[in-house]
């Protein structure tokens, strides 16, 4: 039992985070993905949609800590009727009410008078599109026919990728990815979440969606590069505000945010892959 918690304890301090609750969370988190998509995908929207809210509220108040000023309650409903939209009029929905949720915003920040406005209206801005528009495309994948299968896919996808590279970090890494970003991301850990990913995606594709497995491949790719770009997208926003992390929710991840990071840029590119090949396939 001691070496057990010694191995734990240089894992966690290599990696920055705690294993064990990591594990126990992200499992959590799956089985209520999986059980609400296969049976009630209107209660996966729901806990999707009130994991965006709670991601919303950790930003604005990082953004707060820092004197920047967005106002959740207004951004709150705006970021609701996004998902509500895309979950109910697809891709147009998605579209329609980001354009109406963004004048809304830059109007009330109007009220407010002109001084800070482009620092205070930029950032409602960002809020209202990270996370809420790029959220509205799990919605899109969510809402189809085959949305199980294709949240399945991106879940595969999001879940290869962090597991391998986290363990590929934590056994091999040496070289940083982005220093100056995020210190404990290596090249080692990127290379070894793209091959895991690659071979997860090509065996989705081809046993859920249909494709053959050199177009999961690489979609899973395009997956990955996106996901890395989501962490370090949200790595960059905690060094710029100097907090470790978003929030407290998750033992072992930190906040909301630092959970769904990868996954809320990693749905448009999936979503974009499955509709060019619809198209074009």
């Amino acid at each position: 039992m001691s070496d057990l918690h010694s191995i734990n304890e240089a894992i966690n301090k290599r990696a920055g985070r705690k294993l064990i609750p990591s594990i126990v969370v992200g499992l959590a988190l799956l089985a209520i993905i999986f059980s609400t998509m296969a049976f009630i995908p209107v209660l996966f929207a729901t806990f999707v949609g009130v994991a965006v809210l709670i991601a919303l509220r950790e930003l604005t108040s990082a953004f707060a800590a820092r004197e920047i000023s967005t106002n959740y309650l207004h951004l709150a409903p705006a970021t609701a009727l996004i998902l509500i939209s895309a979950w109910v009029g697809g891709l147009p929905g998605l579209a329609v009410s980001v354009v109406i949720a963004l004048i809304a915003i830059l109007f009330l920040g109007l009220l407010k008078g002109t001084e800070g406005f482009v620092k205070h209206a930029t950032a409602s801005a960002f809020a209202l599109l990270y996370p809420g528009f790029v959220a509205g495309f799990i919605f899109l994948l969510a809402r189809s026919g085959d949305g199980f299968s294709y949240i399945s896919t991106l879940v595969i996808l999001v879940g290869c990728n962090d597991t391998f590279a986290y363990l590929s970090g934590v056994l091999f890494g040496k070289h940083p990815l982005a220093a100056k970003i995020s210190p404990k991301k290596t090249w080692e850990g990127f290379i070894g979440g793209l091959v895991f990913t690659a071979i997860g995606s090509a065996l989705a594709f081809y046993y859920l969606l249909g494709h053959h497995p050199l177009i999961g491949a690489l979609a899973g790719v395009a997956g990955v590069l996106a996901a890395t770009v989501g962490d370090l997208v949200e790595s960059a926003i905690k060094r710029d505000l100097s907090i470790k992390d978003m929030g407290t929710l998750l033992p072992g991840h930190g906040g909301m945010l630092d959970r769904i990071d990868s996954a809320l840029i990693t749905a448009p590119v999936l979503w974009c892959c499955i509709e060019l090949l619809k198209r074009f396939a």
